[in-house]
C-alpha cells in the first residue's frame, strides 16, 4: 500500500524527518506516535503525497511521489486532521464539508455535485455516528461531532489508506471513546483498508492496530508490531515520563508509576 524508503524532509534549515522507513500493507493500522516536534505530521504529509521528501523514495500503491502523476491516486487517500478543520469555513453545512472530500475542496462552488453525492454525505454521517447532522453548521458541532465529520469526509471515496492526524486531540473522554469505536467499526466494514493514526496518547490507540512506528527528533525509535514494541521503556523514552504499559481487553493504558517502582528498578 505504502513504501516510505529511507525519507528524509529538510526545512528551513531544519531536520524535520531523518532516514525513517515505513512500509504499509493492506489491512494494517499502524500507530505513529512521539512527542511534539518529533515528526509524526510530517509523516503524514509525506504519506498523504502533499509534501514531497528532501530526500528517499516514497511509493504509493506502486507510485512513486516526484516521478509520477499522483493527482488520480489522491482519491485513494483519505485524510482527517486539525489542520483540515482549520481552513474550513465554520458557517459550512457538514453535508458539504463532507461532500467535499470527493476533490479535497474546501468550497461547495469549486465543483459540481450530485444528489449522489448529498446521499454519500449522509450515508457516512450515519456510518460515523453523526445521521441527520447534513444541515448543520460545521461551527455548531462539538469538537468529537467535528472530528466524527472530517472521519466522513476522509472516507467519501473510499480510501485504500485512511490517515488521522491526533483525531482525539482536545476531546473529552466520551467522545474520545466514540471516536475509537467509530475506527473500530470502520475496519470490520473493510478490512483490507489500511490505516495510520498519530498520536501523543497510548490510551487513544484502538484495539484494530496493528504496528507502532516511534519517532522521536524526526527519527525512527522503535517500528514493528505493536505488541513487540509498545513498552514501558519506549514511553519513557519518549515522553520523559515514568509509565506501567498495561493492555486491557486490545486496549493500552499508561498508568504513572510511584517512587517504589521506578524504571530503574
Amino acid at each position: 500500500m505504502l513504501e516510505l524508503d529511507s525519507i528524509h524532509v529538510v526545512r528551513d534549515g531544519n531536520t524535520m524527518l531523518d532516514n525513517v522507513d515505513l512500509v504499509v500493507h493492506r489491512g494494517e493500522h499502524w500507530i505513529v506516535i512521539g512527542p511534539n516536534g518529533g515528526g509524526k505530521s510530517t509523516l503524514l504529509g509525506v504519506a498523504g503525497l502533499d509534501l514531497h521528501p528532501s530526500g528517499g523514495r516514497a511509493v504509493l500503491l506502486g507510485a512513486e511521489l516526484g516521478r509520477t502523476d499522483i493527482r488520480p491516486l489522491r482519491g485513494s487517500v483519505g485524510v482527517a486532521s486539525a489542520y483540515l478543520a482549520n481552513r474550513l469555513r465554520g458557517q459550512l453545512e457538514v453535508g458539504a464539508v463532507v461532500y467535499c472530500g470527493r476533490f479535497g475542496a474546501l468550497e461547495p462552488w469549486w465543483h459540481r455535485y450530485t444528489d449522489a453525492d448529498h446521499r454519500r454525505a449522509d450515508e457516512l454521517l450515519a456510518v460515523v455516528g453523526i445521521p441527520g447532522f447534513a444541515e448543520r453548521s460545521f461551527m455548531s458541532l462539538s469538537s468529537g461531532e467535528r472530528q466524527r465529520a472530517l472521519l466522513a469526509r476522509a472516507l467519501f471515496n473510499d480510501p485504500a489508506l485512511l490517515l488521522l492526524d491526533e483525531p482525539n486531540a482536545g476531546l473529552d473522554p466520551g467522545a474520545r471513546e466514540a471516536l475509537i469505536e467509530a475506527q473500530v467499526d470502520l475496519a470490520s466494514r473493510q478490512p483490507d483498508r489500511a490505516s495510520i493514526l498519530v498520536t501523543h496518547h497510548v490510551e487513544d490507540i484502538p484495539p484494530t492496530a496493528t504496528h507502532l512506528l516511534a519517532l522521536k527528533h524526526g527519527r525512527v525509535v522503535r517500528s514493528g508490531p505493536i505488541e513487540a514494541v509498545m513498552d514501558r521503556r519506549l514511553i519513557a523514552d519518549l515522553f520523559g515520563v515514568d509509565y506501567r504499559i498495561e493492555r486491557r481487553d486490545g486496549r493500552w493504558f499508561g498508568i504513572p508509576v510511584g517512587g517504589r517502582d521506578r524504571l530503574s528498578s
